[in-house]
């Protein structure tokens, strides 16, 4: 089958940035799919303003590919059918991401699964290619390519990334129909690589970058990288986000990249304020990741958060032993009595039942 290329709304979207929040898994207390709260979720993402949602990716839990689950379809139908009645009703673009993982035959599945479902690109994790050299990894994402347009995502070895070259970017980069990378490896050198191998194939501007960053998010939306090539700089700006972190107190999220925008738009100095600020998400994201205790309980931290706000009944995880490490409620607990002018209550409190509905 002909490859999907995205469209002119998809890439312009794309390139001017936007929040796109890492769908998490709302379950019962029996850890089967709560359909009424999955769906009450990416109604408040709508709702919030974002501007795609990112389904199947880490923060929706992979096991939900394991057949005896059979979740991967289901949720990610679920998501595409809230986005198709948003843009019915609102006429809004909101980009479907769907996250793909796995070896090549696995990969391909999943991209042709996320074509089927009407999602506009993957985002393609190389997880499971640990070992490969860059001509496989490359190859591989040129067969997934084939099929839909792709996000590329530099995920942190600490949650199962691997190290990705330079080089290794400039080859993904040229091909055709990688459209977006998500940068992730909580690395500041490893960030630079992403950006300086885009700018080496000569796709500074038609590759939109996010920030995966959770431990740096501010700081990257903020940053001009500039790297000079054939004696000629050439600058870049991480225009967006595809967060686990961005999954909650999604509403402030959308103001502060409105806001981040306009500072960058309007040419001035960044304020100072906006540096706080960027401590400020960095330490929530400490409490919410469980950074304390190696991210053991990273996305039990999203859904408690999530429960606390009624969206999520509980933070039950797939695996009966992924929850809340010793301590992390409390920090939970910390973070919301530091900074309430980050969380988005009062906006769920006011639409809940709506969403619930």
């Amino acid at each position: 089958m002909p490859a999907i290329m995205p469209s002119d709304e998809v890439l312009r979207s794309l390139r001017r940035g936007m929040v796109i929040p890492a769908h998490p898994l709302a379950l019962d207390a029996r850890r089967k799919l709560d359909e009424r709260r999955q769906r009450a979720v990416t109604r408040y993402y709508l709702a919030a303003g974002v501007g795609g949602v990112a389904v199947g990716v880490h923060t929706t839990q992979f096991a939900i590919r394991d057949p005896a689950v059979g979740l991967l379809r289901p949720v990610l139908d679920l998501a595409a059918d809230e986005v198709r009645r948003h843009r019915a009703r609102t006429g809004r673009c909101v980009i479907q991401i769907a996250g793909i993982c796995g070896r090549t035959e696995q990969a391909v599945k999943e991209a042709a699964l996320a074509r089927e479902l009407g999602y506009d690109i993957g985002l393609l994790s190389l997880s499971a290619l640990r070992n490969e050299p860059t001509e496989s990894l490359v190859a591989h994402c040129r067969q997934v390519a084939e099929i839909v347009p792709i996000m590329g995502f530099y995920l942190q070895p600490a949650v199962g990334g691997r190290i990705l070259t330079a080089d290794f970017w400039r080859r993904f980069a040229e091909i055709e129909n990688v459209v977006a990378i998500k940068i992730a490896p909580f690395n500041r050198y490893h960030t630079f690589d992403v950006v300086r191998g885009v700018a080496e194939a000569h796709r500074a501007g038609s590759i939109a970058l996010y920030t995966g960053n959770d431990d740096n998010i501010i700081a990257d939306l903020l940053t001009r990288y500039t790297v000079v090539c054939g004696g000629r700089p050439v600058t870049q700006r991480i225009v967006g986000g595809l967060l686990g972190h961005w999954a909650v107190w999604t509403r402030r999220a959308v103001e502060q990249l409105d806001a981040l925008h306009a500072v960058i738009d309007a040419g001035e100095a960044v304020p100072a304020e906006w540096l706080q600020r960027g401590v400020q998400t960095t330490d929530a994201n400490a409490a919410f990741f469980d950074a304390a205790n190696g991210f053991a309980g990273c996305i039990a931290g999203l859904h408690e958060v999530l429960r606390r706000q009624g969206l999520f009944e509980g933070i039950w995880c797939l695996d009966p032993n992924e929850t809340l490490s010793a301590g992390q409620a409390a920090e939970i607990d910390r973070v919301y009595r530091a900074y309430p002018d980050l969380n988005d209550d009062a906006f769920v409190r006011e639409h809940l039942d709506e969403w619930l509905s």
